[in-house]
């Protein structure tokens, strides 16, 4: 007979992967899969209608507004919560709404967080007390619950940036459309910058925050009008 021996501290660490992949599993139910981001209306343009373009279209967000934006604001509200500094996570908030170029954006930010804030409810009844921080943006949710569940701020951060080029990715696929297995080459290709983006995220200093891009914010306006969607940005 085989005795397997697990340590708290094993224990721990497991359980903070397996919470870590339910925050970033397609099933959460927080809508991801109904937002293409601009896409939708790229497409329709003719701007994105290869493998290749959409390849360019999410390398360069990746550069851009994941590195400067997206993940190093996250990385900020984990330590907010960390500390209890509830005015930063505010602030923070204010920030990343600011930073949407697009009324579809915004709504977006703030739709996602109020699903975001009523699965935290379901499973940590204690957000309750912070649902007017949570339901000010997507990250200020995800943050919370990366600070609850003890996962550590680079993990939180790669996944986060995994989670949003997995679901545009899964928007192109049926939107261009590409076929399935297009979709993981854009996916294998783009995973392998994500470390960079990280290491980069991490060494930023509040100043050198913000991003922004032309491109997206046309598509995402001019989306908003868009004849037909199936999509919500």
């Amino acid at each position: 007979m085989v005795t397997r021996i697990i340590t708290g501290r094993t224990m721990s660490t497991d359980l903070a992967l397996t919470r870590l992949l339910q925050l970033v599993s397609p099933s959460l139910p927080i809508g991801g899969y109904t937002y293409s981001q601009g896409i939708e209306w790229a497409a329709e343009a003719g701007w994105i209608d290869s493998e290749q373009d959409l390849g360019a279209w999410l390398q360069g967000l990746l550069e851009t507004g994941l590195t400067y934006l997206e993940v190093p604001v996250l990385l900020r509200m984990m330590d907010a919560w960390r500390n209890a500094d509830h005015a930063a996570v505010g602030q923070w908030n204010d920030y990343l709404l600011a930073s949407r170029e697009t009324r579809e954006l915004k709504t977006e930010e703030l739709n996602r967080a109020r699903a975001f804030c009523q699965v935290l409810n379901a499973l940590e009844p204690d957000a309750a007390e912070h649902r007017e921080l949570l339901i000010g943006s997507q990250h200020a949710c995800f943050s919370y619950a990366c600070n609850r569940w003890s996962i550590d701020n680079e993990s939180a951060a790669h996944a986060l940036a995994w989670s949003w080029l997995e679901n545009l990715v899964l928007a192109a696929v049926k939107i261009i459309p590409l076929g399935q297995t297009a979709g993981q080459r854009v996916l294998f290709r783009l995973a392998a910058r994500l470390p960079e983006v990280i290491e980069r995220a991490l060494q930023l200093d509040d100043d050198e925050l913000g991003a922004s891009s032309l491109a997206l914010a046309i598509a995402s306006s001019q989306h908003e009008t868009q004849y037909t969607r199936l999509f919500r940005s």
